[in-house]
């Protein structure tokens, strides 16, 4: 069976010099990585810029509002979701929020802002860790 391609906009959202990342939750209808801890975004909608995309995301999981910076990453990885694979390719993008107060979706059921260098204290997903590491080397 061929895979189904994505394409997914996440953000590193930053405040006051730390990165938020939010934990998957078992309400999450597409979760793969329940109880670990991830950025923010998901998956493009086709016809949708990838700007509005990204603020969409952020918007819907968090009620952040950002200025968008630059992409520092890009990955891929693969999923069983539902039965079917899912192939994911991930455009890393740095956004800068005036405020630390998120109101978290149903997907997520934990936020906590880091500083970059820590996040191996955490329950990351395997997707997210090379994205950290090209981040600590921007």
């Amino acid at each position: 069976m061929e895979p189904k391609l994505f394409v997914a906009a996440k953000a590193f959202i930053v405040h006051n010099n730390k990165i938020l990342i939010v934990r998957e939750s078992i309400k999450y209808t597409d979760g793969t990585q329940i109880g670990k801890y991830g950025e923010v975004g998901g998956r493009i909608t086709p016809g949708e810029y990838f700007n509005d995309s990204l603020l969409r995301e952020i918007k819907e999981e968090t009620g952040l509002t950002v200025t968008i910076g630059k992409p520092f990453y890009v990955g891929e990885w693969r999923r069983t979701v539902r039965g079917e694979q899912w192939q994911i390719i991930g455009i890393f993008v740095e956004c800068f929020s005036d405020s630390d107060q998120v109101i978290l979706s149903d997907d997520h059921d934990h936020n906590i802002w880091i500083t970059p260098q820590d996040y191996k204290n955490y329950t990351i997903m395997e997707s997210t860790v090379p994205a950290f590491e090209a981040y600590l080397k921007k």
